[in-house]
């Protein structure tokens, strides 16, 4: 791991920290494919939400979608709940420029208008491009346009961060 991006349990919890106080019995959790299912998962186990975990893979919402085509890994989309009306915590990893939120949120409303969507990124990079925040985030930190904060699942199921 690089020496200056601190251990992902870390961030998680201070996500979990931040998120406790507003969760309800109510409220759910989906992760966006495939690094906000990851961290979605470690917050849905520690904040004991009550609730299924969702997931949305974002492919076919993408702004960009015409130009580099299809993923060859689409995953489907699960979410296992009605979100009507529902409190939502919308998972990601990092936030850089807003668009894979955006593509998100818009597959969120073909299933359904929640109550409210909150925004939780393990990083918030900088470089929005979009007006789109994080309400909970890890890490906030500058990264330059040219490098990367990427993260990756070890085979152990441990998360790491690089900064590439």
């Amino acid at each position: 791991m690089n020496a200056s991006l601190p251990e992902v349990d870390l961030l998680i919890g201070r996500l979990t920290d931040a998120i406790a106080p507003i969760l309800t019995p109510d409220t759910v959790i989906v992760g966006i494919h495939t690094g906000g299912v990851w961290v979605a998962e470690r917050l849905h186990a520690a904040l004991r939400c009550p609730q299924p975990l969702g997931v949305l893979d974002i492919s076919f919402y993408r702004d960009d979608f015409s130009r580099i085509g299809l993923h060859p890994q689409v995953k489907p989309s699960s979410l296992p709940f009605d979100l009507e009306d529902r409190a939502i915590i919308l998972v990601d990893d990092v936030l850089h420029t807003g668009r894979t939120v955006r593509a998100a949120m818009n597959e969120l409303f073909d299933y359904g208008r929640p109550a409210s969507i909150r925004l939780a990124v393990l990083v918030d990079r900088g470089g929005h491009e979009l007006p789109i925040r994080p309400d909970f985030a890890g890490l906030t930190i500058t990264v330059p346009d040219h490098q990367n904060i990427n993260l990756s699942r070890l085979d152990d199921g441990h998360l790491t961060l690089t900064l590439a």
